[in-house]
């Protein structure tokens, strides 16, 4: 006896529906997949500092000078450092460099509140929420430029900010020095008046001295053997 193949319209359609789920697949397995734009972290090596621009809690970063960053500094702009290139094109300017994936971007002073909008100037530390850390105690931290033993400052100190410390409003920078130990240096708004001084390390009877660079809004402090520069920034925020 002949086996018989019997074609209904049930099993046409079953058949039909198989068919439309494979293509669906092998259209699916052909799409090239899409991923978001990797996030490139801003390293001590490009001297970060702030806590986000143009706002706080921003991506971008105000950064300062080191062997990195040097090419790109201008007297007359901000220079900012962003995780991405969207967050690159968010804050106008010009992308002047690329370090490890994050964008150098370059913002004439004329423009500082590129990015905001019609939200007007970045508010300045009184007027904008300014939380420490509750581990390190510090506003801000950042990489300043430094040098010891009399020795050009080349170096970079890891170095952390608390605003308003004093009673008088009077703000503390501390510096972790090479060796481990810490130097503290007291400033009035932006301008630094002294240092903690110790008979162990021969400080006490040390000459404090600034140099104010009003261009690149920053003061070069020496103390003794030691030389720190400080951007503003870093101090009072921005």
């Amino acid at each position: 006896m002949k086996n018989v193949l019997l074609t209904t319209p049930l099993a046409l359609a079953l058949l039909a529906c198989a068919a439309s789920e494979e293509a669906d697949m092998a259209d699916t397995d052909s799409q090239p997949e899409t991923s978001a734009e990797e996030y490139s972290a801003i390293g001590d090596d490009l001297a970060p500092f702030g806590n986000g621009y143009p706002n706080a809690g921003d991506p971008c970063l105000r950064l300062g000078e080191s062997a990195a960053t040097s090419d790109y500094l201008d007297d007359s702009a901000i220079l900012v450092g962003c995780p991405t290139q969207a967050t690159a094109d968010a804050l106008g300017g010009e992308v002047v460099g690329n370090v490890d994936g994050v964008r150098l971007v370059s913002i004439p002073t004329g423009d500082a509140n590129a990015g905001l909008g019609e939200g007007g100037p970045v508010p300045t530390v009184e007027e904008m929420p300014d939380p420490a850390d509750p581990e390190t105690g510090y506003n801000a931290t950042a990489q300043v430029a430094c040098g010891f033993e009399s020795a050009p400052p080349t170096g970079n100190c890891p170095a952390g900010i608390k605003r308003r410390w004093g009673d008088d409003g009077t703000h503390l920078l501390e510096v972790e020095k090479p060796d481990g130990r810490k130097r503290a240096i007291f400033f009035r708004d932006t301008t630094p008046y002294g240092a903690d001084s110790a008979q162990a390390d021969g400080s006490a009877g040390w000459d404090f001295d600034v140099t104010r660079n009003d261009a690149r809004a920053e003061n070069t402090i020496r103390y003794g053997p030691e030389t720190y520069i400080v951007p503003d920034a870093l101090i009072v925020g921005g």
